[in-house]
């Protein structure tokens, strides 16, 4: 082949598909695998766990499937930051995958409700830090340039991870079949763990010596837990009283990070002088908004009539636009990928509050004049908060020196894990008090869905604002 022939097979500097280059494919195939395992596993339990409680009952502890899922990733996360001296990421990259595997281990063999919370807190263990891993050896598999390009990739797994989820927790629903379900993907993690120390490079451990934040991390653990348990409450008053204690954690926790030598979060991360924080605060207010995509499904189906297969393919238009904007923004730099970011925000605001036009109205016979710009402010919504993630990815790996990356690069999925349980929180609260339960009914689900995407668009608009005071910093972190 010519020389001619061998440049116009390679993918230019800006193209994500350098990811697939021999060179990186090995550390792409892993990094992508872990974040496979996170994301397939979060949309399989949203399938079958009405299967475990038909199967084995345990309705009152339902909530807690999720929650201490999220609580143990979000620990799992930090793991990665806070680990012993002397063990690697790859070392710490296999122990995540094999704790992956017991935890599903566990709940596939669950005889009872509880047992099942105990895999799950396992396996969230496993897959927090495996998400985190993914952030963490971006800047020692890829050159700079490539750093968006591996935030798009995940985010295109988690964009197909919508598809794939459902459809294998569907095929395991039946009967005793949901343990099978978790099953599925243990030879995955087996397959990570062996090929771990053989395809991912050995990196120098460039952390300075500390001791463990065990106060932050406590207090972190218990908004988490508090908050997600206040998503699953019906009754208003605890489910506020929930949130407001949760908020209270998280101040003492960004109170003591902000006086303690021995931090969580890189430095600058708690003080909104600094634009590493508003990095940060801008994930956490995007974040926050996308959560209010759970009601969707439910919209649909009440008051527009649509199949709830259907719904649930539709509300994966969320995912699919994340998809896309990345791929679309995921080589722009400089400039462009600051006006990403901001208009990003701007646009997943704007697509929330449609959604408070557009998908609060009683449509029983399906028509698609209401239902096609409903399915746009969805697709809008993720495509939002994707055209600007990746940026934002860059920014903090950029903002921050080498021996804090690891915990830059814990700290966001610990950003998204948080803004999904107070979003989720939030937007109970809100389609509750709008009338969800109470009156109920088409007029309840009206009222809620007008107010629960009015209001969470405001998030979003904070967003905007944050976002417009990083424009000399994204221009510097993402040349």
């Amino acid at each position: 082949m010519s020389n001619i022939d061998q440049t116009a097979v390679i993918p230019n500097a800006s193209s994500v598909f350098r990811l697939f280059l021999p060179e990186h494919l090995p550390a792409t195939l892993m990094l992508a695998g872990g974040v496979t395992l996170y994301a397939v596993e979060s949309y399989i339990m949203a399938t079958i766990a009405p299967s475990i409680v038909r199967d084995i009952g345990g309705l009152a502890l339902f909530s807690w499937v999720t929650s201490l899922f999220v609580a143990a990733a979000v620990l799992g996360s930090i793991s990665v930051a806070m680990r012993p001296r002397g063990i690697g990421l790859r070392s710490i990259y296999v122990i995540a995958a094999l704790v992956f595997g017991v935890g599903s281990l566990i709940a596939a063999a669950a005889p009872s409700m509880p047992v099942v919370l105990v895999g799950r807190a396992v396996q969230g263990l496993g897959t927090g830090a495996l998400a985190a891993l993914g952030y963490a050896f971006i800047r020692f598999v890829y050159p700079e340039p490539l750093w968006p390009k591996a935030s798009t990739l995940y985010a295109a797994i988690w964009g197909v991870s919508t598809v794939i989820g459902p459809t294998l927790g569907g095929f395991f629903s039946a009967g005793h079949a949901w343990r099978y379900a978790f099953i599925v993907l243990v030879p995955l993690g087996l397959l990570m763990a062996f090929l771990a120390p053989r395809l991912l490079p050995d990196v120098e451990d460039d952390r300075e010596q500390a001791k463990t934040p065990v106060a932050q991390i406590g207090l972190l653990l218990a908004a988490v837990l508090m908050v997600s348990a206040a998503g699953a409450i019906e009754a208003t008053a605890t489910k506020v009283a929930l949130i407001a204690a949760s908020v209270v954690a998280v101040a003492g926790m960004i109170v003591i990070e902000g006086r303690s030598p021995n931090r969580l979060l890189p430095s600058g991360a708690v003080s909104l002088s600094q634009p590493i924080s508003r990095v940060y605060l801008a994930m956490l207010a995007m974040t926050v908004v996308l959560v209010s995509d759970i009601f969707i499904p439910y919209f649909l189906q009440t008051l527009h009539g649509v199949p709830a297969i259907v719904s649930g393919y539709l509300v994966a238009l969320v995912a699919l636009g994340w998809t896309f904007a990345a791929f679309l923004s995921g080589s722009w730099t400089g400039r462009r990928a600051y006006r990403a970011i901001v208009i990003g925000a701007l646009i997943e605001a704007a697509a929330t509050a449609c959604l408070a036009v557009f998908l609060a109205k009683d449509n029983p016979e399906g028509h698609m004049l209401l239902i096609v710009p409903a399915a746009i402010g969805m697709f809008m919504m993720g495509f939002g908060i994707g055209l600007g993630w990746a940026h934002l990815v860059a920014m903090v790996l950029k903002l921050v020196a080498d021996n804090e990356k690891d915990k830059a690069s814990a700290a966001i999925p610990t950003m998204s894990s948080l803004g999904g349980a107070f979003g989720a929180a939030f937007a109970g609260v809100i389609a509750n008090g709008a009338g969800l339960v109470h009156p109920g009914g088409i007029s309840g689900a009206l009222s809620a869905a007008h107010w629960l995407y009015l209001l969470m668009a405001l998030p979003g608009v904070l967003a905007v604002g944050i976002s417009l005071t990083l424009q000399r910093r994204a221009s510097d972190a993402t040349r």
